[in-house]
């Protein structure tokens, strides 16, 4: 069945001498796999490689089979066309990073229109604006909104925030209780949009320590999650 839907790019991987297997998260339906098969083959479905690079939006017509765990795209072309992602080294540091972490994190089959539109808006933000350096941390914050497990902030004025149970608390209970700086810099992203990112201000041990523990958050709520590989890369670049 021919069906059209917009698209994000997670992923992609070579699969065989020839084909691609992309990892993408659609509007229609969540994640889907696709299989671009002889994409490398040939110079002309070599430059139709460009169109996956990670996190791209594209717009795909699709042969869509129910039960099948790979599909088939039969057109696709861009839906946002990106004018720095791909070409700032600092932002595709960050675009990298992002990729591995929402491969891991993402997984439904099912549609999820709230999730795709904060997908699409946040990388649409990222490719114009020029105030991002903490762009991955409220991004990252703002993701378990979606995922299940955004901070109860019921009592936020309250001086430790559990990392387990993701709630502020008067006393620290276990070692999950936080503190101190992480505490202060997780206080000033909670509520607020990128466009006020310019207002938290992070030095870069900072940000590290914030990202080290909001991964660490991330692995807490969700069983099978596992640091991206790319987070040297970003620390390094972003050092």
């Amino acid at each position: 069945m021919l069906s059209k839907t917009n698209a994000i790019v997670l992923s992609k991987l070579k699969y065989r001498d020839n084909d691609l297997i992309v990892k993408c998260y659609t509007s229609n339906r969540g994640v889907v796999s696709y299989l671009l098969r002889g994409v490398l083959k040939s110079s002309k479905g070599i430059a139709k490689t460009a169109y996956f690079q990670p996190l791209s939006q594209l717009q795909i017509e699709e042969n869509y089979k129910p039960n099948q765990s790979l599909q088939f795209i039969k057109e696709v072309k861009l839906d946002k066309v990106y004018h720095s992602l791909n070409s700032n080294v600092l932002k595709s540091s960050i675009v990298m990073f992002l990729s591995e972490v929402l491969s891991s994190v993402l997984k439904e089959e099912e549609k999820n229109t709230q999730l795709y539109e904060y997908l699409g808006a946040s990388f649409d933000w990222l490719d114009h604006d020029e105030n991002f350096a903490n762009f991955h941390l409220l991004f990252l914050l703002n993701l378990t909104k979606h995922l299940g497990f955004y901070p109860d902030t019921t009592s936020v004025t309250n001086p430790y925030f559990n990392l387990n149970t993701g709630a502020f608390e008067l006393h620290p209970v276990n070692m999950y209780s936080i503190s101190g700086e992480n505490l202060t810099t997780l206080k000033q992203l909670l509520g607020i949009n990128f466009d006020a990112l310019n207002s938290v201000k992070l030095n870069s041990k900072q940000r590290q320590s914030f990202l080290t523990m909001l991964l660490f958050y991330f692995e807490l709520h969700l069983g099978d999650f596992k640091k991206p590989k790319s987070l040297a890369v970003l620390n390094q670049v972003f050092n």
